[in-house]
């Protein structure tokens, strides 16, 4: 980076998911919002909180359409782009569908930011579209006061494929398929903390593909899927939990997590965002006596780009997981399970 040029994450007041709006603020908007209105096509539009909106061009193929853009939370510009990039393509994945095509999203503080800076963000996130196989086919840029990149994505799925946070069915397993802590690691490099060797976990984690999204929805073993952003895993597990109209018992001691995301939070590096979640949502969370801060923000704490949360039968979750290992998420587990009960959350665990 040009050290003549200030850093991405000191021209912007948050970053990455954590940008998110408080999760309360965002169902209030939304409440009065209309639906989706009478369109037979629309097979998911926004009257749950899924990943993305499907549309049935016919009886057999669906049109996945999402958008996600954010704020830097790295200084590198082309890790920025990658990120991002990452981030978004992850909707379609997490809907059982493969992405076909991307638009860019940008917003750049003219006069801030030096084109090359702006023209490495951009191939960052090209790089990550080539990887998923995938043209970013055109977009649209504005002036703004912060930094913003993102993307707004096409896929496809056959119909039987589609996969929505709302069908979990009680008993069915819990897999988280990345680490936690993606927030927290965010926060130490915001205040140049992090140790060594973290912020090169820290990018294998968000610019890895959640592409197996895809490949696990052509199971009919696995039942509702999710992906892990800006509202944390306590976060969008309730949303898993109200659309069944079951609850979710989480294990915290088999949650992955980064490997120094414990040892940060318990020394401070939370963000913001993870007190809002907690605000937003405790209400519907029963954790266990003594259970710490620093843990409860470890299931607050907003990812980006983090990994799919996966609803299954339970007697197929150990061949999924090996198949999600597989696929290059070496780190994901089974972390609980659904169970009958009202829409909420506990949290086990011992120590």
């Amino acid at each position: 980076m040009d050290a003549t040029q200030p850093r991405l994450t000191s021209l912007a007041h948050g970053g990455g998911c954590g940008c998110k709006l408080d999760p309360a603020i965002l169902r209030g908007l939304l409440a009065d919002q209309p639906m989706g209105g009478p369109f037979e096509r629309l097979l998911v539009g926004n009257e749950t909180s899924d990943d993305a909106a499907v549309w049935a061009l016919d009886d057999r193929t669906c049109l996945i359409a999402t958008t996600d853009f954010f704020m830097p939370m790295v200084d590198d510009p082309h890790d920025f782009g990658r990120i991002a990039a990452t981030n978004a393509i992850s909707d379609v994945y997490a809907m059982g569908g493969r992405p076909i095509l991307a638009l860019a999203i940008l917003g750049m503080p003219v006069g801030k930011i030096a084109p090359e800076t702006v023209a490495a963000i951009l191939k960052g996130g090209a790089s990550i579209c080539a990887e998923a196989g995938i043209p970013v086919a055109g977009g649209h840029s504005i002036d703004t006061p912060e930094p913003i990149y993102g993307l707004a994505v096409i896929g496809t799925c056959p119909r039987e494929h589609v996969r929505r946070n709302r069908d979990a069915k009680a008993g069915d397993a819990l897999i988280l398929t990345k680490p936690l802590g993606v927030g927290i690691y965010s926060a130490a490099i915001k205040k140049e903390a992090l140790p060594t060797g973290g912020y090169a976990e820290f990018i294998a984690s968000t610019t890895l593909l959640n592409r197996v999204g895809a490949v696990l929805a052509e199971d009919p073993d696995l039942h509702a899927m999710t992906d892990v952003t800006g509202f944390g895993l306590l976060g969008h597990g309730l949303e898993v939990a109200r659309g069944a109209g079951l609850g979710l018992l989480i294990e915290a001691d088999k949650v992955p997590l980064l490997p120094k995301a414990a040892a940060l939070a318990r020394d401070g590096f939370v963000t913001g965002a993870s007190h809002r979640n907690w605000t937003a949502f405790g209400e519907s969370v029963a954790l266990p006596e003594g259970f710490p801060d620093w843990r409860r923000h470890l299931l607050t704490d907003p990812q980006t780009s983090g990994g799919l949360l996966v609803s299954c039968e339970p007697e197929a979750a150990e061949s999924i997981l090996a198949r999600i290992w597989q696929a290059g998420h070496p780190t994901a587990a089974i972390i609980g399970r659904v169970e009958e009960g009202p829409a909420r959350i506990r949290v086990l665990a011992n120590g």
